[in-house]
C-alpha cells in the first residue's frame, strides 16, 4: 500500500507564489521519477514538471522560468515552487510517482485570482 499526501494548495493573487509538497509513504521500494500534473476545469490533465532520481528536470513550456521542481530522496518527497502565478495556472495539481508501479495523489486545488 502506497500513500501520497499532498499539501500547499490554496488561493493566491496573480503574481504570487505557492509551494506544493507531496510525501510518499508505504510499500515503496524505489522511486524513479516524481512529478506534478494539473487539470483545469474542462481540460485534460497535463504535465507540469518531473524530476528523476538523479535530479534531471523537465518542465512544461507554460511554466518554464516560473516553477521549480525539487525532491528529497531521503524523505520520498517532491516539491513544486510556483512563482509569478497567473490565472491560467488555476487547476487541481496532482502528484505523480513512478516506482515499480505508478501512483497518483488525491490532488490539491490551486486558484489564482484577484
Amino acid at each position: 500500500q502506497v500513500q501520497l499526501v499532498e499539501s500547499g494548495g490554496g488561493l493566491v493573487q496573480p503574481g504570487g507564489s505557492l509551494r506544493l509538497s507531496c510525501a510518499a509513504s508505504g510499500s515503496i521500494f524505489i522511486i524513479y521519477r516524481m512529478g506534478w500534473y494539473r487539470q483545469a476545469p474542462g481540460k485534460q490533465r497535463e504535465l507540469v514538471a518531473t524530476i528523476t532520481r538523479s535530479g534531471s528536470r523537465n518542465y512544461a513550456d507554460a511554466v518554464k522560468g516560473r516553477f521549480t521542481i525539487s525532491r528529497d530522496n531521503a524523505k520520498n518527497t517532491v516539491y513544486l515552487q510556483m512563482n509569478s502565478l497567473k490565472p491560467e495556472d488555476t487547476a487541481v495539481y496532482y502528484c505523480n510517482v513512478d516506482g515499480i508501479n505508478t501512483y497518483w495523489g488525491q490532488g490539491t486545488q490551486v486558484t489564482v485570482s484577484s
